[in-house]
């Protein structure tokens, strides 16, 4: 979506508030990992597909994951979307009009399981848009080395973009973001468009997968008035933890954060190794050093989410 291709804004949830507006006013809580949930609802996501099989399988299994988050204090639904594309579906046989329903449908999915959680006045459908990597189920989105230029990258990204908005969700999470240029796609894509988003850059240490210093990514958005929060999700907690505050004071907007458990991910075995560190009691740190955007990302689950939305009650709505 391109300044030809304007779009309004997709940020307000059903009584009008938007998630912008939420975040100058204190915290808002995100979900956990939607396939860390799938997968402990006894799914198999060894596909390339990963989660978004399910879109098509067992879309109820998807909103049923949605519903516990939401049970568990999240404010975020954030879509089966991340590794949905019309190009990754048409590699496991989908022709394009399906995937297109496909990609719309994580939208209403997640909204279904916020109608039935009644929370409707108080939360938002956040339309996930992974990275180029997470298509190729291949672990290149963390290493960022897709070898695409800029263009390209806003060409493969806008379908499902579009999608996304069209379906209405209220916000975009351009999230587990590898490399720079990666980021500039995405951020060029919207700039104008009038749909509200966060950016997301997964990092090892202060420099994003790709190796460039992240606080010169962060910047990048800093003058994108539809960046509504900036900050690192997939990220080890310690490491991520110690971002907000670059993460703040580079982007100059609110900081989004949701790392992983801590363990690492076998890319070829398919499979997590190592000790989870996510600490939910972390939270204060994270919106005293200027986190208005919390949650967890991969092996974070309903559990963890609910410690980290109890801690958060304890925390001053504004440090």
């Amino acid at each position: 979506m391109s300044r030809g291709g304007r779009a309004g804004p997709t940020t307000t949830g059903p009584d009008g508030r938007s998630l912008s507006a939420a975040l100058q006013r204190g915290t808002v809580v995100l979900d956990g990992g939607l396939a860390t949930q799938l997968e402990r609802q006894g799914h198999d996501l060894s596909s390339a597909l990963w989660s978004a099989r399910l879109l098509a399988d067992d879309p109820q299994a998807v909103e049923q994951a949605h519903a516990a988050y939401f049970a568990a204090g999240a404010q975020v639904a954030t879509t089966a979307s991340y590794q949905a594309s019309v190009s990754g579906f048409a590699r496991a046989g989908v022709d394009r009009r399906t995937a297109e329903g496909l990609i719309r449908r994580s939208v209403a999915i997640a909204a279904r399981a916020r109608s039935s959680a009644d929370r409707d006045g108080s939360s938002w459908i956040a339309g996930s848009v992974g990275p180029y990597g997470a298509s190729l189920a291949d672990g290149s989105e963390y290493r960022g080395d897709y070898g695409l230029s800029r263009t390209e990258l806003r060409e493969w990204h806008r379908p499902r973009i579009a999608l996304l908005v069209e379906a209405g969700a209220d916000v975009l999470a351009l999230e587990t973001i590898p490399a720079a240029i990666e980021v500039e796609a995405l951020l060029t894509e919207l700039d104008g468009s009038g749909v509200d988003c966060w950016l997301s850059v997964t990092c090892a240490g202060d420099r994003t997968r790709a190796g460039e210093p992240v606080e010169e990514v962060f910047a990048m958005a800093r003058g994108v008035d539809e960046v509504i929060a900036v900050g690192v999700n997939c990220t080890e907690p310690a490491e991520a933890s110690a971002l907000v505050g670059v993460a703040a004071g580079a982007s100059g907007k609110p900081v989004v954060i949701y790392p992983n458990s801590g363990e690492t991910w076998d890319a070829v075995g398919r499979a997590w190794t190592g000790s989870a560190a996510f600490t939910p009691d972390s939270v204060r740190a994270w919106v005293r050093d200027g986190a208005r955007l919390v949650g967890g990302c991969c092996r974070v689950g309903p559990d963890e989410i609910s410690g980290l939305a109890r801690e958060l009650a304890r925390c001053p709505s504004v440090w």
